[in-house]
């Protein structure tokens, strides 16, 4: 019986079979064992081990009751379900082997922050983790998989965890899967459709609440990433970037943390995402400063390092990024993109600049350079930015009927064409759509230039259909400054246009068509609401 201690813990393998013909003799040697290593914490290697019998299981008990702490470690399969049905599973601390598979010669479709992809055939993958000792971190990415599926995120659940080599890896079933990124590689004709299918999934994700306390905030790592990056930035610029991040207030929606075209697979005609270890909490302004990384920031200083990453050429990867950012704000406005294309960028060289701070490699050369063009690009960025909010456009097809969006003329459209999905469902008759159109118009687009004047903020608009008679209620919530339209006194219409004062039409306008219209001070909320039958 082979045997040796190391750090305190007396290691002893097991192996053949241990049954009443030997179990006197293994017993004796056990305890002989003991003996010579007083005070050592027994393990038993069990890997190889082929059979127990009650005999067998008879001697561990006994040395269990002198080595308290005894362990059982690398238990086979079929061994361990005789533990597990005779009850020692829960009377002694014993594991469960873990089958050992190669990934030589297998194709790579997904590289993420934590571990690759390999496909092992076409029904199976594995992600196997860069850190070796990664146990504990592939147990937690299973139970957060778990919890996307519940709360109707499209992801696939490990069944098998295994080592690879002297690591872990986590083997998943992706029948016929293959990566947005090989697809983009290969068959440039999908490129429309990879980018539709890209932003279709990111809305779900987006549109996904999370119940508090179930994953990280994204807002503390990057708290932490601005601080190490703002070390570089003239004074009025690190605190503007600090402040930033502070002002950014606590946000349940789902955060993929890692998303990029790697990372999602078409398994059949089914579209998943994986590597779900980086899932998070936080404002959609984080994923897009990751996404940005994932298409642009990476390769400025080197862009032909895209093909290692991607697998696809540098236009390819930029072209990516230019067309999913106005798919997935649902706007042609040039404006208001390039605005949150500033804010991805705060967010993403914040990340970038602030990684190689922490990981301490700005004496390699290369490290270097990528840092000092990173700041650079970032306090250009800071330059055209006064907020890194951004509003949730995106909502599951299930999503209660409110909307949170950030209030800017530019996203007008949106809240349109999010009040008359709802109208067109209750049957609004055509005139009372148009007169609540115009109203929603002038109360909104008040909010948006005047609210937050001269920065910027969120407006929540919430949609109301009932009551009897049948009609619909408005709801305009916004946290800027205190303003009571319904104070300011109509102006006199009958007056002539030399003689009438400029302004007032809009709320006039709005009185006059609307049904009810009510305004409150609550909280620090401006909430005002217009209520129109019909």
């Amino acid at each position: 019986m082979k045997a040796w201690e190391e750090n305190g813990y007396l290691t002893v393998e097991l192996s053949g079979r241990i049954d009443s013909g030997n179990s006197a003799q293994v017993e004796k040697e056990m305890n002989e064992l003991a003996e010579a290593h007083p005070g050592a914490k027994v393990v038993f290697d069990a890997e190889n081990l082929e059979y127990i019998s009650s005999a067998g299981l008879r001697v561990l008990l006994h040395v269990r009751k002198n080595n308290p702490g005894m362990k059982i470690i690398n238990v086979r399969s079929d061994v361990y379900e005789v533990f597990e049905m005779t009850g020692f599973s829960q009377m002694i601390d014993i594991e469960k082997a873990f089958r050992r598979i190669s990934i030589e010669g297998c194709e790579e479709i997904g590289r993420g922050a934590n571990g690759a992809v390999y496909k092992l055939d076409k029904d199976t993958v594995v992600k196997v983790y860069f850190d070796p000792d990664a146990f504990d971190d592939i147990q937690n990415e299973r139970e957060v998989a778990r919890l996307a599926l519940i709360l109707g995120v499209p992801t696939a659940i490990s069944y098998e965890i295994v080592r690879v080599g002297d690591g872990y890896g986590s083997v998943f079933e992706l029948l016929n899967a293959e990566s947005f990124a090989r697809i983009l590689a290969t068959e440039p004709d999908k490129f429309e459709w990879c980018l539709d299918e890209f932003t279709k999934m990111l809305r779900i994700i987006h549109g996904t609440e999370v119940p508090d306390g179930k994953l990280p905030d994204i807002r503390e790592m990057m708290k932490k990433r601005a601080l190490l990056t703002s070390r570089d930035l003239p004074h009025a610029q690190a605190e503007k970037l600090n402040r930033l991040f502070e002002e950014i207030p606590y946000d349940n929606h789902m955060i993929h943390g890692d998303y990029h075209s790697k990372n999602l697979e078409l398994a059949g005609d089914e579209v998943l995402l994986i590597d779900m270890d980086t899932l998070s909490v936080g404002n959609p302004i984080f994923e897009l400063g990751f996404i940005y990384n994932a298409y642009v920031g990476f390769y400025d200083v080197y862009p032909d390092s895209v093909l290692d990453f991607q697998g696809y050429d540098y236009d390819t990867t930029i072209r990516f990024w230019k067309e999913f950012l106005p798919k997935y704000l649902e706007t042609d406005d040039e404006d208001y993109i390039r605005s949150v294309e500033d804010k991805a960028r705060v967010v993403g060289y914040t990340r970038l600049a602030g990684m190689l701070v922490a990981k301490g490699v700005l004496d390699d050369p290369k490290r270097r350079k990528e840092y000092d063009c990173w700041i650079a690009k970032l306090a250009e960025s800071l330059e055209r930015t006064d907020s890194l909010m951004l509003g949730h456009a995106f909502a599951k097809p299930d999503a209660a009927s409110e909307i949170e969006v950030e209030a800017s003329v530019a996203k007008l459209p949106e809240v349109l064409g999010f009040i008359d999905s709802h109208l067109e469902a209750a049957g609004c008759p055509l005139r009372a759509t148009m007169q609540i159109d115009v109203a929603a118009e002038e109360i909104f687009v008040n909010i948006a230039n005047y609210a937050y004047a001269p920065g910027t903020g969120m407006a929540k608009i919430r949609v109301e259909v009932g009551g009897d008679p049948l009609g619909v209620t408005i709801t305009f919530i916004d946290s800027g400054i205190h303003y009571d339209p319904l104070a300011k006194e109509d102006p006199d219409v009958t007056l002539s246009a030399e003689e009438r004062k400029i302004g007032g039409l809009g709320v006039f306008l709005v009185k006059n068509t609307m049904d009810d219209i009510t305004y409150e001070y609550k909280d620090g909320q401006n909430i005002l609401s217009l209520r129109k039958n019909f």
